[in-house]
């Protein structure tokens, strides 16, 4: 007789400060040996330069991750000015002698709002993307040309906060797939210059911040006290700016099975209108998304559906229930 799967240990989302000089993957394995299971995704890998929020899903929350794709994303950077690199941070080989500067704030300041708002970005040679199925950093690191097609992204805040000698830091809030260090090269080509990524922090994932982030040091101890659990945001707490309904056992059944239902406007409770401290200025970047809503039997979050029809949904992402 088959041996029937063993559900995971734990459900939610779990906020790391990822620490400079650790790649994502190494991260995510960290977790995985803490937390003795395998199914832990993420939205949205960092540089090992880049420290801050990196979101894992844990358990059966991997299955939301669709819901999370448009959330923008926030970062403070600092912008070396004075030469460029080959991957447009500081780990890359200088395509230059390091040349003096100074910096002139209203300049700044200029180039970045021209720069807020829709536009074609081109990645670097030194990135994941993929050309003809490979990474396209195996190519760069061959000095192999690198054909690579330029990406509509989106800049909300593009802000100056200071200067200190040839570094300028910025506030940067971006939809999904933006590469911040193409910002910075951009930004010293334009001044004739050249520049790089020096520092940079990521603050927030949409509603996901610095304020719940927690080092992979604290987990261990938190681990180790068997208190793994208290780290989480549970399942039931994700996605809070959609509309969340109560149904009753009978209409759980046909959405457990995947059918259609139906709803009044009395049953719907809105979504979180007002975001939690850090989070980005909006959660979503991108086109507008169909109507959802969480579905909860007995306080349990049992599935994510959408409109079909005003009033009329249909369950996306079902999940069985705990045994």
């Amino acid at each position: 007789m088959p041996r029937q799967p063993q559900p995971a240990p734990f459900d939610g989302a779990l906020v790391i400060d990822k620490p400079q000089g650790k790649t994502s993957h190494d991260v995510v394995d960290a977790v995985r040996h803490l937390a003795g299971m395998r199914q832990i995704g993420h939205l949205g890998t960092l540089d090992p330069l880049a420290t801050g929020v990196l979101v894992l899903l844990l358990g059966r929350a991997t299955r939301l991750v669709q819901f999370y794709n448009g959330r923008r994303k926030r970062y403070t950077a600092a912008f070396r000015f004075g030469f460029a690199t080959d991957s447009y941070d500081s780990d890359g080989e200088a395509q230059g002698p390091d040349a003096p500067v100074t910096l002139d704030a209203a300049t700044l300041e200029k180039l970045a709002a021209e720069r807020v708002g829709r536009f074609e970005q081109m990645p670097p040679a030194f990135s994941a993307k993929k050309v003809h199925g490979r990474p396209a950093y195996e190519f760069a690191r061959k000095k192999e040309p690198v054909e690579l097609k330029a990406v509509e992204v989106e800049l909300f805040e593009y802000r100056l906060v200071g200067i200190e000698g040839n570094l300028a830091r910025f506030v940067i809030e971006c939809s999904s797939g933006t590469y911040i260090r193409s910002l910075a090269h951009e930004m010293g080509q334009r001044l004739g210059c050249g520049a790089h990524l020096a520092e940079i922090k990521r603050t927030a994932v949409g509603e996901f911040s610095m304020e719940q982030a927690i080092k992979l040091e604290e987990l261990a101890e938190a681990n180790k006290a068997g208190k793994f659990a208290s780290c989480l945001i549970p399942l039931e707490a994700l996605l809070p700016n959609f509309p969340r309904i109560d149904v009753l056992p009978v209409v759980e059944k046909r959405v457990r099975h995947g059918s259609k239902f139906n709803i009044t406007v009395s049953q719907l409770m809105p979504g979180r209108a007002d975001l939690p401290p850090g989070a980005t200025g909006e959660l979503d970047g991108g086109e507008p998304k169909p109507p959802r809503l969480r579905v909860f039997g007995q306080q349990k979050l049992i599935a994510i559906a959408e409109a079909v029809v005003p009033r009329t949904y249909q369950p996306i992402v079902v999940f069985e229930p705990l045994s």
